[in-house]
């Protein structure tokens, strides 16, 4: 694979360069395997419409297409779910969640890490994406299998994080 450069210039990056080193959504590490490609959460309804809507030149134009989103603000009712299951990114900042690299937090992470890039931070994302299968034990105990209607801000949640709680 030919390695390709990446130059971000947008209000909250400006010349920020990575390089894409693996083919786009191919050569994940062995433990990181998200049920949905950034598409999909983005058609299916992700972070209130809000994530993604002033950076999409850096993504493929496709992933957009068909994208739940909001320019003016986070709208609730676009998650599929229809419920909140987002914090603010203030409160991501306070707590050490967000990595200079990726100031939009963990979605920002894993759309550049589908496309290609590897990094630092990898480790410590994907230990994050893997700490939310608690709540896959939650659904799958208090949930009766295809009920989508129960525990939605759980469901919300996992699929902000690429799972797919329709599966179970």
């Amino acid at each position: 694979m030919e390695k390709r450069k990446v130059i971000v210039n947008d209000l909250m990056q400006t010349d920020y360069v990575y390089f894409l080193t693996e083919p786009m959504g191919e050569n994940f590490h062995p433990d990181f395997s998200p049920d949905l490609t950034p598409k999909q959460m983005l058609e299916m309804g992700v972070f209130g419409g809000k994530y993604l809507t002033d950076c999409q030149n850096e993504f493929p134009a496709d992933w957009f297409k068909r994208a739940k989103l909001c320019h003016d603000r986070h709208v609730s009712e676009l998650n599929f779910f229809g419920v909140n299951a987002s914090q603010p990114l203030s409160v991501w900042r306070e707590k050490g969640w967000i990595d200079a690299d990726d100031p939009r937090g963990w979605f920002q992470w894993y759309c550049r890490y589908f496309m290609g890039r590897r990094g630092p931070d990898d480790e410590r994302q994907i230990k994050r994406w893997k700490a939310m299968k608690r709540h896959i034990a939650q659904i799958r105990k208090h949930c009766l299998k295809g009920d989508l209607s129960c525990r939605p801000k759980q469901r919300q949640a996992l699929l902000n994080w690429a799972y797919d709680s329709r599966k179970f």
